[in-house]
């Protein structure tokens, strides 16, 4: 993380994280939690509004901040990655372990899940390894209820040595009580007590050795014991991130390197492996001394109901049915209901064009300038917005609601053995998820894959299914082209068959890539991962609304239109300066046609590909505007217009299939090229990501359309 002593402490809200303490006193709260215990409800409640996001140092973890107001004094909650352990075997429990150590936080809350709190207690005991000065919020305690799951939270808190609070962050309920206990320990009113876990006699003693020399050298900075535990685990992550902080290195004492030498000897292992397995199970078995103590199970069978569901969500037999079953409702309800919208939406935008048209005459503005701002740029950012608005703010809030039922792990789960069979990892599903959304989006959700080889063929891959950006494009030819066989409310019902179809395509060469990258330029053989399915909940649907909207159809859009505002110009640019008799963009439409026409497209269908490297949504408007020479992008009235553009400049069934599997298959957007630079640090990998889909596309449609002409020959 690049945390220094001169980063710890009020250093460290000040410049690294770019965490501003209004006052002296204001307070750093930590809040961690496995994923998937409302971790995020309870942030979102305590900050409302009052939050930021960022990245942290050095990292491409996103990091999400807010205030809160408690007794008069000022709380900055800090949200940490979601993790199951702080062994730091991903860069996400790197994170997290990093900043309850060296990030000078006052309090660290750890949110657990009343109804499965047991495997939850191993994360509490390794933060309180690390600080006593823990709050414990038993989160979802209204579902333990429900489940007849009684917690004896007094019992809970002596056991800890450590406040415990129930909460239901969902209804509000307990959170100012949390704040009380947050506010004690923080100011240092609660003393807390929690007594070190013990480990077996020879770590023990091994510890015992260490401890004085570590003692002497950390001094209150951080606890002690725990940093022996981990010199002792040949943790050397954290060893670096350790001489960093305290800004020296330990093992440069030869008196105290001989120590450890003499403690890892006296415990007898090699390698971490064998003595993490040891720390683990005493963690594991400590958790479940505390879990029986604590915990009542009124009902034996709470989770029966969610047993009997999954045995439908996860069958072989019925598992994909179903998921592709949903995923053709989600595309239905995103075709259906976006069309109303996105005429509105462009009706008024383009109603301002004429608006600032106007304003521009009046002015006695350049030509060349009003073409330019408004033609081009603001012609671009028009489009984008009504095609891509409707769409994102009806498929986010599904696909939401998905997540927020408990029905993604699900689809993870189907998909996990069809990516162990690509030698890629099951948690790739959920990314290529992500990416039906955003690819950008989508690359992003790669963090949550642990092993670097395999998060870079998701990154490299996940282009492969389309984007919301994408959409567009495929439903209109769709519907000019393929959808007119069936009439009257079945057409888009038979739309959206095809473009299922389309998609699941984008899946098969999603999971063909992933075994050939993995038997390639990136072998290896694809690493296991425990997948927790949590238990099914009743969706918060008007907070889904919101959240999904503000958190990533409004980030995505704005994304694009930053990438579309220089595109519009460029355009502008290409269709009215002329070289000769023709403009730029009708000689590079010359140039590409011949070389177009060989894989089933025509020079203006690729060259509209080429310029709308900045957003997708752009494709048809550059098509029609470069037909018709227009010198600025153009919408019909209705597609039936449109189809009769195509068809007059020599669209077939041909071209049309053509154009979509190259749709489906070419480069990223620039959006998500950059995403790719920023996620991987290297633009080899970012050329590679632009040039496979790129390529896959090439040899797709040149099969198709050649294969296509051979047998009209034949017949």
């Amino acid at each position: 993380m690049g945390l220094t002593h001169q980063s710890t402490g009020n250093a460290v809200v000040d410049s690294e994280l770019h965490i501003t303490r209004s006052l002296p006193d204001d307070k750093i709260i930590a809040l961690a939690g496995n994923p998937n215990v409302g971790k995020s409800t309870v942030f979102n409640e305590l900050t409302g509004m009052n939050q930021h996001t960022g990245n942290w140092p050095g990292k491409t973890v996103t990091n999400a901040q807010g205030k809160y107001i408690h007794n008069d004094k000022n709380f900055i909650l800090v949200d940490i990655p979601g993790t199951y352990s702080l062994m730091a075997n991903s860069v996400e429990e790197e994170v997290a372990r990093d900043f309850i150590c060296f990030g000078g936080a006052d309090a660290t809350v750890v949110v657990t899940d009343a109804t499965c709190l047991e495997r939850n207690l191993n994360l509490v005991l390794q933060v309180l390894e690390i600080t006593k000065n823990v709050v414990v919020c038993v989160n979802l305690i209204d579902e333990a209820n429900r489940k007849k799951i009684k917690i004896d939270l007094d019992e809970l808190s002596l056991q800890l040595g450590v406040p415990v609070v129930g909460t239901s962050a969902r209804a509000g309920k307990g959170l100012d009580a949390l704040m009380d206990e947050v506010y004690q320990v923080a100011f240092g009113v609660t003393k807390t007590y929690h007594v070190p876990l013990m480990y077996d006699e020879k770590l023990e003693e091994g510890i015992r050795l260490l401890l004085p020399a570590v003692h002497e050298a950390v001094s209150d900075k951080i606890n002690a014991r725990w940093v022996c535990l981990k010199l002792l685990d040949f943790d050397v992550k954290l060893h670096e991130t350790l001489t960093e902080f305290l800004e020296f290195d330990l093992l440069e004492n030869a008196e105290f390197a001989a120590k450890l030498q003499e403690a890892r000897a006296l415990i007898a292992t090699e390698n971490s492996e064998e003595l993490r397995d040891t720390i683990v199970a005493q963690i594991v078995n400590h958790a479940e001394t505390i879990y029986k103590k604590c915990v009542t199970l009124q009902d034996k069978q709470y989770n029966a109901r969610d047993r009997k569901i999954d045995k439908i969500l996860t069958s072989r037999r019925t598992g994909i049915p179903i998921m592709i079953l949903l995923l053709g409702i989600i595309f239905w309800l995103t075709i259906t209901g976006a069309n109303y919208p996105s005429d509105l939406i462009s009706t008024f935008l383009f109603w301002i064009e004429d608006k600032l048209n106007a304003l521009f005459v009046f002015w006695n503005a350049p030509a060349w300038l009003q073409g330019v701002l408004i033609s081009g740029m603001y012609r671009t950012l028009a489009w984008v917005v009504s095609v891509m608005l409707p769409p994102m703010a009806i498929f986010f809030p599904l696909f939401t609601l998905l997540e927020d039922l408990g029905y993604l792990p699900r689809i993870a789960f189907n998909m996990d053995k069809l990516f162990k069979k690509a030698c890629a990892h099951g948690k790739q599903a959920l990314t290529m998820c992500m990416g039906f959304g955003c690819n950008a989006c989508g690359v992003i959700g790669c963090r949550i894959i642990d092993s670097p080889r395999e998060r870079l063929i998701a990154t490299l891959t996940n282009n492969f299914v389309p984007c919301n950006g994408r959409f567009p494009t495929l439903i209109a030819i769709i519907t000019m082209f393929f959808a007119g066989v069936v009439a009257g409310p079945l057409q888009s019902i038979w739309s959206t068959l095809l473009l299922t179809g389309v998609i699941l395509l984008g899946i098969a060469m999603t999971l063909f890539i992933s075994k050939l990258l993995s038997k390639t330029i990136l072998k290896g053989i694809p690493s296991s991962f425990a997948l927790e399915l949590p238990p099914y909940r009743k969706p918060q649907i008007g907070k889904v609304i919101v959240r999904s909207i503000f958190d990533r159809t409004l980030f995505v859009l704005g994304r694009a239109v930053a990438v579309a505002a220089p595109a519009g110009l460029i355009i502008w640019i290409f269709s009215n300066i002329t070289i000769g008799d023709c403009s730029i963009l009708a000689h590079c439409t010359n140039f590409l046609d011949p070389f177009a026409r060989i894989i089933g497209l025509d020079g203006v269908i690729l060259m509209a590909f080429l310029l709308g490297f900045p957003a997708n949504e752009i494709v048809v408007p550059i098509i029609i505007m470069s037909y018709m020479a227009a010198g600025s992008m153009v919408e019909f009235d209705n597609l039936q217009q449109l189809h009769q553009l195509f068809v007059d400049n020599g669209w077939t069934w041909i071209t049309a299939i053509c154009t979509m599997l190259f749709s489906l298959f070419h480069f990223p957007c620039g959006t998500t090229c950059w995403t790719i630079k920023k996620e991987t640090g290297s633009w080899k990998w970012t050329a590679v990501s632009f040039l496979l889909p790129t390529l896959v596309g090439i040899t797709v449609c040149f099969i198709v359309a050649n294969g296509a002409r051979l047998l009209s020959l034949l017949c």
